[in-house]
């Protein structure tokens, strides 16, 4: 029966690494001619304390964007007042209409302003990395194009999110669209209708890739490590619980099937070392397995975010905080979540 146990855990635990595979980056092409010119997008409400970062990351570029425009979502802070400090064109959308939210709306506003041949929808917490701007733009020929930040971890609670990110990410990378940003000519997002077409979604990143698909636009996403950074949920841990509520509640359940076996398969396998030692089984044996998924989870972790080392020692810990806000989630789902100071339906 041991060994029996001991080979379902390698199998399970190299679900792990099948994940991992799918995060190779694809091969970029050359920089993006003068004559393509490229408008970023931002949708901000109350971003105050995090837009100066993202507006002075993109000022320090190898490449210059066409034009920033930052459409300000109702804030109640110095949000626009900051953004036209760095030069970005602000703009007020009207009052939001029944059947949007408030970013779908946001970025439709922003859209429509937008004169550049490529739209790139940037969240206003988030920064690009040096030299960041021009990967993405390498990007170009891969039609929809999404980065995956990466997780700049600076208070021990943010360790949290580990198991969060890595399942967003496999949920995602490399054929779906992450919520952070997407880059795309200005025709292609038309020709699949836009944020409009999606306007009633509170995770619009998943239907966007469903629209682009129909209009046989590809779609690509890779990881953001050294591209493209954010902090999450820095205000603290009832923000990050929210957060990742709300996420979960309004049907993060459009990973594909595949990356969710894989997903559930693996994290089953991380949950069996420190389960049999629990028991007091084979201590040598089930030891060696934890140190295992732990040196997994150093190699896996440290390219998606900068979590610290003992997190991963300890990673039933965030394992099991995972699975309790993810049956947490279930109970608030088509029910009504608070978010930003908006009361958001969790469809």
């Amino acid at each position: 029966m041991g060994q029996i146990m001991i080979f379902v855990f390698v199998a399970l635990w190299g679900a792990g690494w099948v994940l991992a595979y799918f995060w190779r980056r694809p091969k970029t092409a050359t920089v993006m001619p003068s004559a393509e010119k490229i408008s970023i997008i931002i949708p901000a409400r109350n971003e105050a304390h995090n837009i100066p970062k993202l507006l002075k990351s993109i000022r320090a570029q190898t490449i210059r964007a066409h034009e920033v425009i930052v459409v300000d979502d109702g804030s109640t802070d110095g949000t626009a007042a900051i953004a036209k400090q760095f030069g970005a064109t602000v703009i007020a959308p009207p009052p939001l209409p029944e059947g949007w939210r408030g970013k779908t709306w946001a970025c439709h506003q922003g859209a429509l302003k937008a004169s550049g041949t490529h739209l790139l929808f940037v969240d206003a917490d988030t920064w690009f990395e040096p030299s960041g701007l021009e990967s993405v733009m390498q990007l170009r020929h891969k039609g929809a194009v999404s980065i995956a930040p990466y997780h700049a971890v600076e208070k021990p609670y943010e360790d949290l999110s580990l198991f969060f990110n890595l399942s967003m990410i496999a949920g995602t990378v490399p054929h779906g669209l992450l919520g952070q940003l997407l880059f795309v000519t200005k025709t292609n997002y038309h020709i699949a209708g836009g944020h409009e077409a999606v306007k009633g979604n509170v995770l619009e990143n998943f239907r966007l890739a469903q629209k682009f698909r129909e209009a046989s636009i590809p779609v690509t996403s890779i990881i953001g490590k050294g591209i493209f950074s954010f902090r999450m949920y820095p205000q603290g841990l009832p923000s990050l619980i929210e957060g990742w509520t709300k996420g979960f509640a309004a049907g993060a359940g459009g990973t594909p099937p595949l990356k969710m076996f894989l997903v559930i398969t693996w994290m089953i396998g991380l949950m069996m070392p420190p389960m049999m030692l629990l028991k007091g089984e084979n201590t040598w044996t089930w030891g060696g397995a934890y140190i295992l998924c732990v040196w997994q989870l150093l190699w896996i972790a440290r390219a998606i975010g900068s979590f610290s080392t003992l997190l991963l020692i300890l990673y039933p810990v965030p394992l099991v905080f995972f699975f309790g806000l993810f049956a947490r989630a279930k109970t608030k789902s088509g029910k009504t979540v608070q978010w930003k100071g908006r009361d958001i339906h969790a469809d």
